[in-house]
C-alpha cells in the first residue's frame, strides 16, 4: 500500500493474518482463498525484510499455521509439524538450489537431467503432489494406532483420534490387512523382511477429500437444508472436526501419508524414498505419482506436467512437495524457526478468488432454457480475467445462498467455464436479501416454466427474441451447418433489422438489405452469400444439430443419420423405433418425436426443404461396421480430420465417441494439443492412445488389425 507508513502497514498486516488463521484453522471458515492469504504473508515477510527493526519475536511470518481449536485436547507433537517456504517459478527454484549448496549441501542442486536417483554430482529430489487438504501426524505403539493429531501451529494440535480412527483409509495397525496397498514410490532396498514393527513410529500425511465425494455431500447438505462447503479441503477439515465420530464416518475421507517422523525400534533409512517405500509396506496409502528426480530442470519438468495434469485427479492439488532425497544432507542442510531448507513447495497458479458479486442475471438458450449467471467485480482467476461466471440453475443459485453484494468466491479450473463455489457468509453485509429467480422471460416478458421433477427453467415462447438468436446463430455454428460470416453478432443484427426470424431464413435473405446495413459491402454480402449456398450439401447429421432439438447432440445426431440416412425417414418415426436406435434412448427419442410433432417446426424443415437443404444422410449400412460396440475418444487437432468428421466416421462404423474417457474406453485418437486431463486419465486406466495415421488404419481394418 503506496504511502502507507511500514510500522502501519506491519501491524495491519499482522492483524489480518492472526484474523484469517483464526478463520481457517478454529472456524472452517476462510473468508480468503490460499493464494489471497498467501499474498498477505509474502507482503509483511517482504516488509520485514525491508525494515528489521519491525520484526516482532512472534511475527507469523515465524510461525507455522494458526492457533489448535477448543473443541479437542491439545496435543504437543515430539517435533514441530513446520511450513513450507515457497516458489512459483524455475527462477526461485534455482535460487533456492543456490542457497542449499551455499549451506554446504554435499551434491549440485542443479545436477544433471535424469531419471534415476543417482547422478554425477547431482542432488536427487522426491517430487510429491502437494494434496489441497488436512495435515495430521499418526502415532503408532508397537504397531498400533494410538493417537492423531492436526497440526494445529505446528507445536500442539488436536487429539482427533476417535475421529480418525473411523477413516478407512488410515490404517489401525501396521503391517496388516487394513490399509490400502497404493502403487506409491518403490521401498528401494526395503523389503517386508525389513519392516518389524518398530516400538514407536510417527507418521505424517494429509487428509482430503475426493472432489466426487464432496459433490456428493453438498448435494446431500442442500437436501437438508444446510450449510454447503466452498472447497473439497473445508469440507475435509469441517468432517474431521466433528464432536460425533459418527458425522466422520459418515463422509468420505481419504489419505495419502508423506513423512516419516519420529521411529524407535525400527528398520534405519538413508532416503526419503525408501521410508516412503516401508510407509507403503506397512499399510498407508502412499501417492501414486511421487517420483525420485536428479536436478532442477527435472524438478521443473515434473512440476509443469502437474500443472498441466492436475485435473485428471480425482483429488485437488495446488502444486507440488519438492524434498532433498538424501536423509545426511537434509540434516546438514538443518531448518529455520518455520520450515525445512531442504524443501520448498512449487505452488501453481491459483485458480479460485474471491470477489464482489454485483448481480444475479439470466440468459435464455436456444431451447429456451434460462440459465442464472453471476455478474463479477472482474478478478484475475486462473490466469483469465473473470467477470461473468455460472451458476446452473435456480436450486444451485438456493443452495448456495449467493446473493447480489456478497463477497464470493470464484473458481476457474484449466478450460472449465468459470463458477461460483459460494459465498463468504461472514462478510455479509446486514439484510442483504435474497435472491429470487424470475417469474417472466427477460427477453419477452412471457411467463417462465418449471416441470416438476426438473431443475431446469424455460421460456416456452418459441419467438421469444433471445431464444431466435441463439437458434439461429446455433444453426450456423460450425458444429451444424457451418457457415462461415455468420456469427452470433452478425445474426443479432440480421435479426433486429428484420431480416431473420427463424433458421429457414438464412436461405431466403434479401442480400440488397443486408447491403443496406452498417458494416456490409460488395464483397462481404458475395461472401456470406457464397457461404450459405455451400451449407446447404452439409448432409444429415450437421442438419440434425442445426434444429436445435432438445436433448440431441452431434453424437446422437450422428447415429440417427446413420440409422435412419433421411430426415424424412426420422420425422416419421415414432418414439418407440427412434428410442430403439442403439445410443440414442427413450429421452433423445421423445425429444425427437416431439419435435417433428409441432406444425411450426414442420413449416421451417419445409422451407428449408425448398431451398435445396439436404436431408439426405449415408446409406443404412454403407460401411462396414469394424468398430462395433468400441468406444473411441478423439482429443486435439486433427491434421486431415475435423472434431466433427473424425467422430462421424467412427459413428459410422459402430463406435461411440463420448468426451470422455473411462474404464470403457477402447483407446484415444489424440492429434496436435490433446486434451493433457484426457491423456493423464488413459494413463492412469491403461487405455492405448494412437495417433492420426494409426486412426485411418483403425477405420480402415477396425482395431484387432491396427
Amino acid at each position: 500500500m503506496a504511502g502507507k507508513d511500514p510500522a502501519a502497514r506491519a501491524a495491519e498486516l499482522r492483524a489480518l493474518i492472526e484474523h484469517h488463521n483464526h478463520r481457517y484453522f478454529v472456524l472452517d471458515d476462510p473468508e480468503l482463498t490460499d493464494a489471497e492469504f498467501d499474498e498477505l504473508v509474502a507482503e509483511l515477510a517482504q516488509l520485514e525484510a525491508e525494515h528489521p527493526g519491525l520484526l516482532p519475536g512472534d511475527s507469523p511470518t515465524a510461525r507455522v499455521g494458526g492457533e489448535a481449536s477448543t473443541l479437542f485436547a491439545p496435543v504437543r507433537h515430539a517435533s514441530a509439524m513446520m511450513s513450507l517456504d515457497k516458489t512459483t517459478t524455475y527462477d526461485e527454484l534455482i535460487a533456492w538450489g543456490a542457497r542449499m549448496e551455499r549451506l554446504g549441501a554435499g551434491r549440485s542442486a542443479a545436477g544433471p537431467v535424469d531419471s534415476g536417483v543417482e547422478g554425477p554430482g547431482g542432488m536427487a529430489f522426491t517430487c510429491e503432489l502437494k494434496i489441497d487438504g488436512l495435515a495430521l501426524s499418526l502415532l503408532y505403539d508397537h504397531g498400533r494406532l494410538v493417537r492423531a493429531a492436526t497440526r494445529g501451529d505446528g507445536e500442539v494440535g488436536e487429539d482427533v483420534t476417535a475421529n480418525v480412527a473411523t477413516v478407512a483409509a488410515i490404517p489401525r495397525t501396521l503391517f496388516g490387512d487394513q490399509g490400502p496397498r497404493c502403487a506409491g514410490v518403490k521401498p528401494a532396498g526395503v523389503s517386508r523382511a525389513a519392516g518389524r514393527v518398530p516400538s514407536l513410529v510417527e507418521v505424517r500425511g494429509e487428509l482430503y477429500m475426493p472432489i466426487a465425494s464432496f459433490e456428493e455431500l453438498n448435494r446431500r447438505q442442500a437436501l437438508a437444508g444446510a450449510r454447503q462447503f466452498i472447497n473439497p479441503r473445508n469440507a475435509a477439515a469441517g468432517s474431521l472436526r466433528q464432536k460425533d465420530p459418527a458425522v466422520t464416518a459418515s463422509r468420505d475421507l481419504g489419505f495419502w501419508a508423506y513423512q516419516l517422523g519420529a521411529i524407535e525400534g525400527g528398520p534405519e533409512f538413508s532416503r526419503h524414498s525408501e521410508t516412503l517405500g516401508w510407509m507403503r509396506e506397512a499399510g498407508f496409502p502412499v501417492n501414486p505419482h511421487i517420483r525420485v528426480v536428479v536436478g532442477l530442470e527435472a524438478v521443473d519438468a515434473y512440476c509443469r506436467v502437474w500443472q498441466d495434469q492436475r485435473h485428471s485427479l480425482d483429488y485437488e492439488i495446488d502444486g507440488v512437495v519438492v524434498k532433498v532425497d538424501d536423509l545426511a544432507e537434509r540434516a546438514e542442510l538443518g531448518s529455520t524457526s518455520r520450515a525445512p531448507r531442504w524443501a520448498i513447495a512449487y505452488k501453481f497458479p491459483p485458480e479460485e478468488k474471491t470477489t464482489r458479486l454485483l448481480d444475479i442475471m439470466v440468459s435464455v438458450g436456444r431451447t429456451g432454457k434460462v440459465t442464472p449467471f453471476a455478474v463479477l467485480e472482474p478478478v484475475v482467476v486462473g490466469g483469465a480475467r473473470v467477470s461473468l461466471a455460472t451458476l446452473h440453475n435456480e436450486d444451485q443459485v438456493r443452495a448456495k445462498d449467493v446473493r447480489p453484494g456478497d463477497t464470493v468466491v470464484v473458481r476457474r479450473a484449466g478450460d472449465v467455464i468459470p463458477e461460483v463455489r459460494g459465498p463468504i457468509v461472514a462478510l455479509r453485509p446486514e439484510g442483504l436479501p435474497q435472491w429470487e429467480f424470475p417469474a417472466l422471460c427477460p427477453a419477452c416478458a412471457q411467463p417462465l416454466q418449471r416441470a416438476a421433477g426438473e431443475s431446469d427453467t424455460f421460456c416456452v415462447n418459441e419467438s421469444c427474441p433471445a431464444q431466435v438468436v441463439a437458434r439461429i446463430a446455433h444453426f450456423a455454428s460450425r458444429a451444424a451447418m457451418d457457415i462461415e460470416h455468420l456469427g452470433e453478432a452478425t445474426v443479432r443484427q440480421f435479426v433486429e433489422a428484420g431480416i431473420l426470424h427463424d433458421i429457414a431464413d438464412v436461405y431466403y435473405m434479401d442480400y440488397d438489405e443486408v447491403a443496406k446495413l452498417e458494416g456490409w459491402a460488395g464483397t462481404s454480402v458475395a461472401n456470406l452469400r457464397a457461404a450459405v449456398d455451400a451449407s446447404k450439401k452439409r448432409g444429415l447429421a450437421n442438419l440434425l444439430v442445426g434444429l436445435s432439438i432438445r436433448h440431441l447432440g452431434a453424437t446422437g445426431s450422428q447415429l440417427l443419420a446413420r440409422h435412419f440416412g433421411s430426415l424424412d425417414a426420422i420425422a416419421a418415426a415414432d418414439v418407440a423405433v427412434l428410442s430403439s436406435v442403439e445410443g440414442v434412448g427413450s429421452v433423445i427419442g421423445a425429444s425427437v418425436a416431439g419435435f417433428f410433432a409441432s406444425q411450426a417446426n414442420r413449416r421451417v424443415v419445409e422451407r428449408l426443404r425448398a431451398a435445396g437443404v439436404s436431408f439426405e444422410g449415408p446409406a443404412p449400412a454403407a460401411l462396414p461396421q469394424v468398430l462395433a460396440g468400441l468406444s473411441i475418444v478423439v482429443t486435439g487437432t486433427l491434421s486431415r480430420w475435423t472434431r466433427q468428421e473424425a467422430e462421424a466416421a467412427l459413428i459410422a462404423r459402430g463406435a461411440r465417441s463420448p468426451g470422455s474417457v473411462t474404464k470403457a474406453t477402447t483407446l484415444v485418437v489424440a492429434g496436435r494439443d490433446p486434451g493433457a486431463a484426457k491423456i493423464a486419465k488413459a494413463a492412469a486406466l491403461g487405455v492405448p492412445v494412437v495417433d492420426e495415421d494409426a486412426f485411418e488404419g483403425i477405420l480402415e481394418r477396425g482395431v484387432a488389425d491396427s
